[in-house]
């Protein structure tokens, strides 16, 4: 569903189940920090990846928003798992970790720290909506109500990882959360918290379950088959074109060695994806590569 530029928000958010779970909230068409929608939607500032009603010490909601688009700190949503990772806002040198000016960092701590205390800790923790960015002016994309944390049990689930930058080094958090599978946040609720009443009170069930016995049920979206087309898959430029026929032409008469090669080359280009959203997958899942030699300008034969 989407909220024009000029109209009303809705009365409520949706998150629709499937391939594409979210729903986009748009700005206005300026790109400027008054027409972000999020303080008309949640009552929050209009800056920032952490914004929050309430101090730290009484928190009524969290927005984490993320452009999901930088590769320094690269959050990600697995959608077939429903793990969310999200980097802390300490991203440059010459701060500790949790002397950041919007305290991301001191929340992200005080997060899974209430976590792993159990029922006590997680009646302390506040709603986690999670937005990323469009890249169309100010709109925002809503992805999911969060828990801290994965559904299963992790060690790791707060993570102080060291980056260095003009020569220095620093750290920052690389956090799990779990998006809940939660189809619909009444209006009413998010009232509710904005008002700092009872958050319990008009909880989604799934939501208020997590709260009450730690119960967590992922929001998992199994991804469709899709195949990119030929046309897809071929590069785009006459120089590259021919880099992929001279590479042709040397393995044509020996394709099984085309096959050794593409597996040589295969993990040098996944692994570094895998080590960005460790974690993620199941530690026994395995991964295949299929690469038959195929000519650029090969047609496939109709069957029947």
């Amino acid at each position: 569903m989407v909220c024009g530029r000029s109209k009303e928000f809705l009365e409520f958010i949706c998150v629709h189940c499937g391939h594409d779970i979210s729903r986009l909230n748009q700005g206005r068409e300026i790109a400027r920090a008054a027409n972000d929608p999020l303080p008309r939607l949640l009552d929050v500032s209009n800056q920032g990846g952490f914004r929050y009603r309430g101090s730290l010490e009484n928190l009524s909601l969290v927005v984490l928003k993320t452009s999901l688009d930088d590769p320094d700190w690269p959050d990600s949503l697995d959608r077939e798992s429903g793990t969310f990772i999200y980097f802390g806002d300490n991203k440059r040198p010459g701060r500790g970790l949790h002397e950041t000016r919007r305290f991301g960092n001191e929340l992200l701590r005080r997060f899974f720290d209430r976590l792993h205390v159990g029922d006590a800790g997680r009646r302390s923790i506040p709603p986690i909506f999670v937005f990323s960015g469009t890249g169309e002016w100010r709109d925002v994309r809503f992805l999911g109500l969060a828990v801290p944390g994965p559904d299963i049990e992790n060690f790791d689930d707060l993570v102080a990882v060291w980056r260095s930058s003009e020569g220095l080094r620093f750290q920052n958090y690389r956090a799990r959360f779990t998006i809940l599978e939660v189809a619909e946040i009444p209006r009413l609720w998010i009232d509710d918290l904005i008002k700092g009443q009872d958050p319990l009170a008009r909880a989604p069930h799934v939501w208020a379950d997590w709260v009450l016995t730690g119960r967590c049920r992922p929001l998992k979206a199994v991804r469709s088959i899709e195949h990119r087309s030929k046309s897809e898959q071929l590069p785009a430029t006459p120089a590259d074109l021919a880099i992929v026929a001279k590479i042709h032409a040397f393995f044509q008469s020996r394709p099984h060695d085309f096959e050794r090669c593409a597996a040589s080359l295969g993990p040098i280009v996944i692994q570094p994806m895998l080590d960005v959203h460790a974690g993620a997958r199941a530690p026994e899942e395995d991964l295949a590569l299929h690469a038959p030699l195929h000519a650029p300008n090969r047609r496939r034969r109709n069957c029947g």
